[in-house]
């Protein structure tokens, strides 16, 4: 494990990247946003996530690139929702009526602070004040990530609050096996026969089956400019749940033979295809600037729009509760043997 300062916030505080070793796979973790900065495999020459050596992109168009959103990740409806018998509203930051991520106070805005390390894990913890982004209780997080022998990256998210709130954190990585300047023909599978169409606005509609439509993914398909996704994919609760622990959701391939297998024990997968990204000036891990399609962000998480729709899966998080989530990547690539092979950033 290593720790060493990454750059200076926009507010002045020091940022810090706490460098993880394990089982042939190496992660770096800021302490901005609880970002997962990169993601290197043994034996592989190439990131598999997109990221940033300068900190001055993730406030600007690198903005979620691997951080932790929330406290309420996707989007909220009419940036308002009634908590507790009283209506709370927050900032409006996607459209005309449309709170994206929690707003411009976010949890990818702030600083977390290191309260554990070892070689090949780290928890980080963040306090949110009663109010900040109009979001009710004076809250407690934390995000553990973890390497283990498998080959596996692990993230425990947990939160506590002392009023009723809502609470729906996710990790919000983009993911390249290619090191490829797109996704283009790197495969994807997504373990789902629902998911939530979309209106104009990005808001979800009632689920919906996958069959028959340019969104089936439970055979594995190649990515290609065509396939315009940012959408919820609905779990089958039967496979995982806090009490059953994580259920494999996705698979993503490279056309170079690395594969990633996504377990989590969240209901939903938002799978966004990454159209809207372009960093310029800003240059990512290999050198240049990303553009449309760089990545595809697979979000384990709770439903958006939650707080609306009395049928989605509930992100209401009330006082002596706490609140979980478990996520596990898995990473292989043909006969790498992970153990014999450790990776150093």
């Amino acid at each position: 494990m290593t720790i060493r300062r990454f750059g200076t916030a926009g507010d002045g505080q020091p940022v810090e990247a706490i460098g993880l070793a394990a089982g042939g796979i190496a992660a770096t973790v800021l302490t901005l946003g609880a970002i997962l900065q990169d993601v290197r495999l043994a034996g592989v020459d190439w990131p598999l996530t997109l990221g940033f050596a300068d900190v001055g992109a993730y406030g600007g168009p690198g903005r979620w690139f691997g951080s932790i959103v929330g406290p309420v990740a996707n989007r909220i409806g009419k940036a308002q929702a009634d908590i507790g018998g009283r209506t709370f509203r927050f900032q409006t930051n996607e459209g005309a009526s449309t709170c994206l991520h929690s707003g411009d106070t976010g949890t990818d805005r702030q600083i977390w602070r290191l309260a554990d390390a070892t070689t090949s894990g780290c928890t980080l913890t963040l306090d949110l004040p009663d109010g900040l982004g109009g979001f009710p209780g004076n809250r407690r997080l934390a995000a553990a990530f973890g390497l283990d022998a498998r080959g596996c990256l692990s993230l425990d998210l947990s939160a506590t609050t002392d009023a009723p709130t809502l609470m729906n954190l996710a990790n919000h990585s983009y993911w390249n096996l290619d090191g490829a300047p797109t996704t283009e023909g790197q495969s994807l599978k997504v373990r789902a026969d629902t998911y939530l169409p979309t209106d104009a606005a990005g808001l979800p509609e009632a689920s919906a089956p996958v069959a028959g439509t340019r969104f089936d993914l439970r055979r594995a398909r190649a990515l290609g400019p065509g396939d315009r996704l940012d959408n919820n994919y609905c779990l089958d609760p039967s496979l995982g749940g806090a009490t059953r622990g994580p259920a494999l959701a996705a698979i993503l391939t490279g056309r170079r033979g690395v594969e990633m297998r996504l377990f989590t024990d969240a209901p939903g997968l938002q799978v966004y295809d990454g159209a809207g990204i372009g960093t310029s000036p800003w240059a990512g891990h290999g050198g240049g600037a990303y553009g449309p399609r760089a990545g595809v962000a697979l979000e384990p998480q709770f439903w958006p729009d939650a707080p609306g729709r009395p049928g989605f899966p509930p992100i209401l998080l009330l006082p002596g509760m706490i609140w979980r989530q478990r996520s596990e990547w898995h990473f292989a690539r043909p006969g790498l043997d992970h153990a014999a092979r450790p990776a150093l950033l």
